[in-house]
């Protein structure tokens, strides 16, 4: 099962950390001679060879060319990019509001073939509504402090949602049975929401399961997550998105997705879990 969603982003930064000090240790340089030859401080070259500072472009450079393996900078500088992009906080995601992650990410909800989409949170993007994911975006606007582009952030998402509809695509989606009694929106867009879980459920490309609450855990619940074929898969935390690109993370979440989805229920016992939670709304 998968355990920290950062262990990947970490995996990658001591991998770079440990070339760089291995690259170091070849030109028979200690810390402090490449850390005068580059011109910093001495305890800098030993953050990063321990990989407790990242390092810059610039310096994967520097320290290439001292120890004379400019060659391999540019390998480097691309692992040290990706290895940025697989933890990233909410607040730089979305430094410029919403909006805008959602339309740079509708490439890859375009060309993926197989979703597999575990939500213990809310309902998943792809399956939301316009009003429930103003409800959501708000109070997410609200608690993170980030601009305030809701509404066309809103667009952005049911725009990029639109994928649901191409028969060319599969769409395997787990919820936990808390998500349809989780009220993000008032109770109007609430019910709306559940509705269009029943619409959805029956389209022939799309498997809806639902773990009920009383079920007997042989998986505990996890942070969200959403597997892209076998290239990604982009987990939720409070704070930050971790992507994992890893092949053998990637294989641990798709396992643990199959364990999850024999938890769940589908069909007639789904659409009767679907209908209590709107009874609930009153």
């Amino acid at each position: 099962m998968p355990t920290s969603p950062l262990s990947s982003a970490k995996a990658a930064r001591a991998e770079i950390a440990a070339r760089l000090d291995a690259m170091k240790r070849d030109a028979g340089l200690t810390g402090d001679e490449l850390a005068v030859r580059c011109g910093w401080h001495k305890s800098k070259s030993s953050r990063i060879a321990r990989g407790l500072t990242a390092p810059s472009d610039a310096d994967i450079r520097a320290w290439c060319a001292v120890c004379g393996s400019e060659d391999q900078a540019s390998d480097l500088i691309s692992a040290s990019r990706s290895a940025d992009s697989m933890y990233v906080q909410w607040r730089q995601i979305h430094r410029d509001g919403m909006r805008r992650i959602h339309e740079k990410t509708l490439p890859l909800y375009q060309r993926t073939r197989n979703f597999r989409v575990y939500a213990s949170n809310v309902v998943p993007g792809m399956l939301q509504t316009a009003g429930y994911a103003t409800g959501l975006l708000r109070s997410i606007t609200d608690f993170h402090g980030t601009p305030d582009d809701v509404d066309q952030a809103v667009r952005a998402r049911t725009g990029r949602s639109a994928v649901i509809q191409n028969a060319g695509q599969r769409f395997a989606i787990l919820v936990e049975e808390t998500v349809l009694y989780y009220r993000v929106a008032d109770d109007a867009a609430m019910a709306g929401q559940l509705e269009r879980l029943l619409s959805v459920m029956a389209q022939p490309n799309v498997s809806f399961g639902i773990i009920p609450r009383g079920v007997l855990r042989t998986v505990w619940p996890l942070e969200a997550f959403y597997a892209f074929d076998d290239e990604l898969v982009a987990v939720e935390t409070l704070t930050a998105e971790i992507n994992i690109s890893s092949p053998s993370e990637i294989s641990t979440y798709h396992r643990a997705f199959v364990e999850l989805a024999k938890l769940a229920v589908r069909g007639v016992t789904a659409r009767t879990c679907i209908a209590k939670a709107i009874d609930s709304l009153g």
